[in-house]
């Protein structure tokens, strides 16, 4: 099950692909991690899932990755008399604590938090966008606004507030049993919901205790601010354009993608791309060109991930969507112009030992022409090392720590194959050449590059670095 890409694609589970075989056939058509959107996901249902997923895992022999995505707290407005009410442009509303029903001129806002932090200025963003109001006035659990972008409100419609930082949690008390249960089902990934500020992960971090990756979701204005201290406490980045570009204008989103993603690559940390990539192929089996020219912009951009949302988890064509970004992403990592980008984009090492062994197996694999790159790891360090360098040489991650391996999955350009670890140098050799004979990453004759901490299993000690030969048995030879 070897991929002809480097980049890898993270498709979300819903009522389209719920099933065990729907599953293994998203898998095969190039699946590497799997989403399970627990906004709509009860526990029972997050277990069947998980357990689903193993079963493909055991069936394909391969690594497979599971994100759990954690829904974050819900800004919504209070109840209208009818349902409903039309707000016109330059009226005055008013937004209060009163459960009173509301009407066109007023209706309960149910987040004190969010009427203390209100001034003068700040815009109230209503249903994804569609209705704009902007404050004039703040008193005691009030405030009054202006319409700005008039539109009809209804029952308990979304509310952003992209001007304000708000004194709550991005972890709601679902959120908590949720990551209880995420964590005891051994998923590998976390993603953390409207982050505003790096202090919102330290929560997460607490309860996880190292047993799964956290990942940030980018999708705040305040998280742009401080998106280097929030990339220092997380082990990976979303660009989760949709709330991105409701709380920003539009065109500020292709921009912030890009400085999101080389920010997280020169971090070391993996960073997925995900929201209406393929939007269309929710009802059409095929995409428009403008969707596949939003995937390629974010291949060519060394992006880690690729993600698929309501169209692998709610459409009437999962697989093909699945086929589709596949097909992009190895087409875009076959043109001439991709391998001069992503070079341009390096980046020196940093000053560490590791970092150094890293890049220099990097620039060994190239100017030797080897036929991959072999890294033994734990904890995964080394992998996520090698993999910033983003070299031409396949890489292959050996790891004992089958949940390392499922983890990496996420990780651009990362083959990971579970197994014990090695007993010494030479068996590790033995065992880099074996392991890429049997993936066909190698044949007799070509030589690759193995890197390693010793003493093996210690973490984050990427110490040694050696190039052998591939010899007739598979094996290895100095």
């Amino acid at each position: 099950m070897r991929r002809s890409r480097c980049t890898k694609i993270l498709a979300t589970l819903g009522p389209s692909s719920s099933d065990e075989s729907t599953i293994e056939a998203l898998f095969r058509a190039g699946a590497d991690v799997f989403r399970i959107n627990m906004s709509h996901t009860d526990h029972a249902k997050m277990r069947g899932l998980v357990a689903a997923i193993r079963s493909v895992e055991d069936t394909v022999g391969r690594p497979i990755g599971i994100l759990a995505d954690l829904q974050g707290p819900k800004l919504r407005l209070g109840v209208f008399g009818d349902g409903k009410a039309e707000l016109e442009e330059g009226a005055t509303f008013r937004l209060d604590a009163d459960t009173t029903p509301g009407d066109a001129t007023r209706v309960q806002l149910p987040h004190p938090e969010i009427l203390e932090a209100l001034e003068p200025g700040h815009r109230l963003l209503i249903d994804d966008g569609k209705v704009k109001l902007v404050v004039s006035a703040v008193g005691e659990a009030w405030v009054e606004a202006t319409v700005e972008v008039a539109g009809t409100v209804s029952d308990r419609k979304g509310v952003s507030v992209p001007d304000t930082t708000l004194a709550l949690s991005a972890m709601t008390e679902k959120d908590r049993r949720d990551l209880d249960a995420v964590v005891e089902s051994k998923v590998d990934w976390v993603a953390l919901s409207f982050i505003q500020r790096p202090e919102d992960l330290a929560e997460v971090r607490k309860i996880t205790r190292g047993r799964v990756g956290v990942m940030a979701k980018i999708e705040k204005p305040q998280a742009i601010e401080r998106l280097d201290d929030i990339i220092e406490l997380s082990d990976a980045l979303m660009v989760a354009r949709g709330d991105l570009g409701v709380e920003m204008p539009l065109e500020k989103v292709p921009g912030l993608q890009k400085r999101i993603t080389r920010a997280a690559r020169r971090a070391g940390k993996p960073v997925v791309v995900a929201t209406q990539m393929l939007e269309s192929m929710i009802s059409s089996p095929t995409p428009t060109r403008a969707e596949v020219s939003d995937v390629a912009t974010a291949v060519f951009e060394g992006a880690d991930a690729v993600m698929l949302s309501a169209e692998s988890a709610a459409g009437q064509h999962p697989v093909e969507a699945v086929q589709t970004m596949d097909h992009i992403a190895t087409e875009v990592e076959l043109d001439d112009n991709y391998a001069t980008i992503i070079a341009a984009q390096r980046i020196a090492p940093e000053p560490t030992g590791a970092d150094a062994i890293a890049a220099a197996a990097r620039q060994i694999a190239d100017t030797l022409n080897l036929s991959a790159i072999v890294c033994y790891t734990s904890s995964g360090a080394t992998a996520l090392r090698v993999s910033r360098e983003r070299p031409s040489a396949p890489m292959v991650v050996v790891s004992p720590v089958r949940a390392t391996a499922r983890r990496l999955a996420l990780v651009w350009g990362l083959h990971c194959v579970v197994s014990p670890d090695a007993r010494d140098v030479d068996d590790m050799v033995d065992r880099a050449c074996a392991v890429a004979f049997q993936e066909k990453f190698a044949r007799p004759g070509q030589r690759l590059i193995t890197l390693a901490g010793i003493p093996f299993g210690t973490p984050g000690a990427t110490n040694l670095l050696r190039v052998a030969y591939v010899s007739d048995d598979g094996r290895g030879g100095a």
